[in-house]
């Protein structure tokens, strides 16, 4: 029952039903009481007023105590309808006494009034009524006239009450789940909204924003939200503009760097020991922060949208056999590249991904490292110990490293989300897993 309440909607629901049929019972069972009461109350007084009125008119003329004849001719006198008990004697005619309740003839001796009781048998409801006759200065005669009355009618008029009650409370179950289920989805419509707003801003949609309607807690809630959106997408452009501002600002010295490296390497053999091993490092890590400073500049342009795709009709196994001859892995790397794959793509930042993907293959994976070419589709594969499954979902987040002890390594961090990047504007995908045999699988998928 528990797992049947667990989202908001069906507990929504079930309070909603729930307070509907209190309701619905509630109102019936009143209706019934009230209808009881109203009914058996009406056959009642119907029966017990003019009785009682016939035994005032008759009493004057009763002698106390009273004969044989004349309980009998008491008796006739109320056409049989009840019996007159003196004592020991009883009128002829009229309802046997045995249905009098002893406790109850027992109150009517020292009471002095007239006492009604509804009871049941086995069968159907009565009332008891008795009626003491009394002197005129209100001390008991010792007569008592007595009746019942079957309560039949009012008794099937209140079942059918009873039955009709039921199956309107029946009959509002479908109309209470019909407005349950519109209310619920109105009430959580704007929660629908806030859930897929909140997804998109997850998955780096920083735009995403909820429609705020009315004045509610839950609208105060989607201002609240957009609020938060826009602080984090106002602290991410000024992020992504510092970085951008200072990639840019480190190409001006880089370069200069670059150009004085260069003679140092040319020079190194000739330096002295000490000075060389310096001149190769500083040579090195030169190189090593050019390329993080050009993938932020990358990164950079694909944040602000300015990153745009020259299209042509390409065959792929000559590209990334390209690829691969142009950073001399053309003997380090199995491919099978069959020719007439062609597909309409950005030759460039296709050479971008495919060096991104081997490249990170040769250095991280283990020999040998395979790339293979169908129609839509560019796999590489390496056959090293994979990649651990917590960070299969991170893998193409930037500056993520799978492995900790690489953190000094000649990457930057950025290698997969750019390729990742140039996959997406090329409207196609990367996807990251491990082979069963062993080893990661990098799968491009082109649009055809």
């Amino acid at each position: 029952m528990r797992s049947l309440l667990r989202g908001l909607r069906p507990r929504l629901m079930a309070a909603f039903l729930l307070l509907t049929v209190l309701g619905a019972v509630g109102a019936a069972g009143a209706s019934y009481a009230t209808a009881r009461t109203l009914l058996l109350e009406d056959a009642q007084d119907g029966f017990m007023n003019p009785l009682v009125q016939d035994v005032r008119d008759y009493a004057p003329r009763l002698t106390v105590p009273p004969a044989q004849e004349d309980l009998d001719g008491f008796g006739s006198y109320l056409r049989g309808s009840a019996v007159v008990v003196y004592e020991g004697l009883r009128s002829t005619g009229g309802p046997d006494p045995s249905f009098i309740p002893a406790e109850m003839r027992e109150r009517l001796r020292t009471s002095g009034t007239t006492l009604w009781q509804r009871r049941t048998d086995l069968t159907e409801p009565y009332v008891v009524v008795g009626i003491p006759l009394v002197r005129a200065d209100g001390t008991p005669t010792g007569v008592e006239v007595w009746s019942l009355l079957y309560l039949r009618g009012p008794q099937t008029a209140i079942d059918s009450f009873s039955t009709a009650a039921w199956v309107g409370v029946s009959l509002v179950l479908p109309l209470a789940l019909g407005v349950a289920l519109f209310t619920a989805r109105g009430v959580l419509r704007p929660v629908r909204r806030l859930g897929a707003a909140a997804r998109a801003l997850g998955s780096g949609r920083l735009d995403a924003r909820v429609d705020v309607r009315g004045s509610d807690e839950l609208a105060d809630l989607a201002r609240t939200f957009n609020q938060a959106a826009e602080q984090l997408e106002a602290s991410q452009v000024a992020s992504r503009r510092f970085v951008a501002d200072v990639s840019h600002e480190l190409r001006t010295p880089l370069t200069a760097m670059n150009a004085v490296t260069a003679v140092l390497d040319e020079d190194a053999d000739t330096l002295p020991p000490d000075t060389a091993v310096a001149a190769r490092l500083v040579s090195a890590e030169t190189r090593k922060l050019t390329r993080l400073v050009n993938d932020l500049m990358e990164i950079s342009r694909f944040d602000e949208g300015r990153n745009l795709l020259e299209l042509d009709d390409w065959d792929i196994g000559t590209a990334v056999r390209d690829t691969l001859a142009a950073r001399g892995w053309a003997t380090s790397v199995e491919a099978s590249l069959p020719e007439g794959v062609v597909a309409r793509v950005d030759r460039r930042r296709l050479d971008v991904i495919v060096a991104n993907l081997v490249g990170n293959a040769l250095k991280h994976g283990g020999v040998p490292v395979r790339v293979t070419v169908r129609p839509g589709v560019i796999e590489v594969a390496d056959h090293g110990p994979g990649i651990p499954a917590d960070a299969l979902p991170h893998i193409f987040d930037r500056f993520y490293k799978a492995d900790t002890a690489r953190s000094r390594s000649e990457g930057s961090g950025l290698g997969l989300a750019i390729a990742w990047e140039n996959a997406r504007l090329h409207g196609g995908t990367i996807e990251a897993a491990n082979a069963p045999s062993g080893g990661a699988v990098f799968t491009l998928r082109l649009p055809s």
